[in-house]
């Protein structure tokens, strides 16, 4: 009988994009609950040990972040198994670097080197906009934040950008034909384009068509489309390849000509 919650994963069910050997043990670290999923996320140990190879073992990384070296959003977070998502901001003072979470094409997360200047904000998609207890408004974002008195405004689906050491609305972008955009989910991960169209289907999933910047166009669910900016200017400076999905063939050219 199933009492409280799991408190283990097995290496073969734990997400893919964490990209962990089969082969190296049974066990991978479950993530705690927190603000991102626990397969839309990427625990701090596998950040440290597997992706900035900082740790090798599990005692390793328990020793970097019980010395208060790992901040998360401006936070800092003794939890190796603290579960970081997408945009988020991870900060080490020690190495004095500062990395944004987002996807490449092939569905994977990305550490993505960010100045000192733009580690100061990040971008929240609004879930919602509701009223409260006395009619206070208030909008919850896809980090689990609760975000009061937004601008009028703002409405779901929108984006706004924060501050991360007040937890202010610095400015938002709403949803609309022409601005640029990151798919957050689905089959076309981690693409970058503008929208063209949304089409309604009441009672039924919306549809957004994206157009990339070869002018490559694809559909996707209203869910999965994040935006990160005003016109063709993203609000963040974005990883390797711009969110431009190669196709087989490409990709394999590309591969060759760094042999």
């Amino acid at each position: 009988m199933a009492r409280g919650p799991k408190k283990h994963l097995k290496r073969m069910f734990a997400p893919s994009h964490w990209m962990l050997d089969k082969l190296k043990g049974r066990w991978a670290p479950r993530p705690s609950a927190g603000p991102h999923k626990l397969r839309e996320c990427l625990p701090l140990i596998v950040m440290l040990r597997n992706r900035l190879k900082y740790a090798l073992t599990y005692r390793e990384c328990k020793m970097i972040v019980m010395q208060r070296l790992i901040k998360v959003d401006g936070k800092v977070r003794t939890d190796m198994f603290y579960p970081a998502g997408f945009m988020d901001v991870i900060e080490i003072e020690k190495t004095k670097e500062n990395f944004r979470l987002l996807y490449d094409t092939k569905a994977r997360f990305v550490l993505h080197k960010i100045s000192k200047e733009e580690s100061g904000y990040k971008l929240c998609r609004i879930r919602r906009v509701q009223k409260g207890l006395r009619g206070i408004p208030y909008a919850t974002t896809h980090d689990g934040r609760t975000l009061r008195y937004p601008d009028p405004e703002v409405k779901a689906n929108d984006t706004v950008r924060i501050d991360i050491a007040t937890g202010k609305i610095l400015d938002f972008v709403k949803f609309e034909a022409g601005n640029v955009v990151m798919i957050s989910g689905g089959n076309n991960i981690g693409r970058v384009g503008l929208i063209v169209h949304r089409e309604k289907h009441p009672g039924a999933m919306e549809i957004v068509h994206v157009k990339d910047a070869v002018g490559h166009t694809f559909a996707t669910r209203l869910s999965n489309v994040f935006v990160i900016g005003k016109g063709n200017k993203p609000w963040v400076s974005l990883p390797k390849g711009n969110g431009v999905k190669l196709s087989i063939i490409e990709d394999r050219a590309a591969k060759m000509a760094k042999r």
